[in-house]
């Protein structure tokens, strides 16, 4: 299987076009695009992942490069690793929410920002030039280094609206999902500072996910039922690099994964007001947050990347993606669900309200994701002519293709990281979203 070479990152799966040798080749072309100095390494807890570091390690150091091994870290946890020590770069080695046999790497720039589109086109060119390596006395070493989890915890707990004797009044008691993924130890970690009761489930770092790690409501119907039986007051699911949060109510209700950052951006809008930043894919409802407390929202093509760059451009307070991921850039410009569960505990301390009410607040909407084969859907001109006839409507194309109306939208767009292309529809209802989705299908 090809490679998904993308501002997401180089994922593919693990003997089927991923192994040690393109590892290897695609690290050392990030060795030598980067300035000399250390390099933070961290990784997600699939199996392929001693693997990947191993070949991660050893194309760095022939780049001359000193590689810190955080071990079994979070996305976020790698980013905050970063910034805040003299590395001058960071490797994850992690597919996010891709299935098992799937495995990646992201890059990261000095700051602990992703890679621009600019800067991976760069990192194209060292790629083919196969540049870089040094001789037998320059090579770098490779070291342990400890303490990454909890730099993490300690920036998260002096965010000045963080108030852990408030939290801990609630007595919370949540149950959490971590899929076996890298957020088995650290969320609960999290939970137990501010005060609230865990009950973990696939908190065992094992690497072997019970089920799809994606966390989406369809995939998260045995944390639903253990809210229900546990009497819990809410449940989160993160997926195996934890820059992704889903939530369920007390009720035993699976909230889209839009909700987190609809009811994290309206309890921070509420505190300090200012712009924000989502991708075109994101939910309607950001709009609503936006005007709610009189700030602007701006659009970005899909991709973190993408997100973060209009984030600091426009001096936004909070950004994110609509598949739960919450980038706080006071914290650090990236997705980080241990920051998202820290503003939904918060937004339930301060208001005094459940995760139901505060998500009730909100119009009713509902989202509907799939993906197709590309020869399944009219591509070019005759897909736009098909959006248009949705009816009354602007059409944004900046990444792909959108529709939106007045109580709807289209977004039409090939996948960052998987061989499909993705439509997401958003309305009053299901079936409205459907029909949608229907009409834009070729037939």
């Amino acid at each position: 299987m090809p490679l998904r070479i993308s501002v997401s990152g180089i994922r593919g799966v693990v003997g089927d076009g991923l192994d040690a040798v393109t590892v290897a080749r695609w690290v050392a072309a990030y060795g030598a695009w980067l300035p000399a100095g250390p390099v933070v390494v961290g990784r997600d807890t699939r199996p392929s992942g001693p693997m990947v570091f191993d070949a991660v390690a050893a194309a760095l150091a022939s780049t001359g490069h000193e590689v810190r091994d955080i071990g079994i870290a979070t996305t976020p946890t790698v980013e905050v690793a970063v910034q805040h020590s003299d590395a001058v770069g960071g490797v994850i080695i992690t597919a996010s929410h891709n299935p098992q046999q799937w495995n990646a790497l992201k890059f990261l720039q000095g700051d602990g920002l992703f890679l621009t589109a600019e800067e991976n086109r760069q990192l194209r060119e060292y790629y083919q030039s196969g540049a870089g390596h040094v001789a037998w006395d320059g090579l770098g070493t490779v070291s342990r280094q400890e303490g990454a989890d909890d730099l993490h915890l300690d920036k998260i707990f002096e965010l000045p609206w963080l108030d852990r004797q408030q939290t801990a009044g609630l007595g919370l008691h949540v149950v959490l999902d971590a899929v076996e993924g890298a957020g088995g130890s650290i969320v609960p970690r999290l939970l137990e500072k501010l005060g609230v009761r865990c009950t973990p489930l696939h908190c065992g770092l094992t690497g072997n996910f019970p089920h799809n790690p994606e966390p989406t409501p369809a995939h998260l119907e045995e944390l639903r039922q253990a809210v229900v039986d546990q009497g819990a007051d809410l449940g989160f699911a993160v997926d195996p690099d934890v820059d992704r949060l889903a939530l369920i109510d007390g009720t035993g209700r699976a909230l889209s994964e839009e909700m987190t950052l609809v009811v994290a951006m309206d309890f921070l809008l509420g505190r300090t007001p200012g712009p924000v930043a989502v991708n075109l894919s994101t939910t309607g409802l950001i709009e609503e947050v936006a005007r709610r407390h009189g700030c602007v929202a701006h659009r970005t093509p899909v991709g973190e990347a993408n997100v973060v760059e209009t984030l600091l451009r426009e001096d936004c307070i909070l950004g994110g993606e609509g598949n739960g991921g919450v980038i706080y850039p006071t914290l650090h410009a990236g997705r980080d669900a241990l920051v998202g569960i820290a503003m939904i505990i918060q937004a339930m301390a301060s208001s005094g309200k459940t995760l139901a009410q505060l998500a009730d607040t909100f119009p009713p909407v509902v989202m509907v994701k799939t993906k197709f084969a590309a020869e399944e859907l009219p591509e070019g001109d005759a897909l736009e002519a098909k959006l248009a006839q949705l009816g009354p409507g602007s059409i944004d194309r900046r990444d792909g293709i959108k529709w939106v109306g007045d109580q709807a939208w289209v977004h039409v767009r090939p996948s960052n990281t998987e061989p499909v292309v993705r439509i997401i529809a958003e309305a009053e209802t299901d079936e409205a979203a459907r029909e949608l989705i229907g009409r834009v299908q070729r037939g």
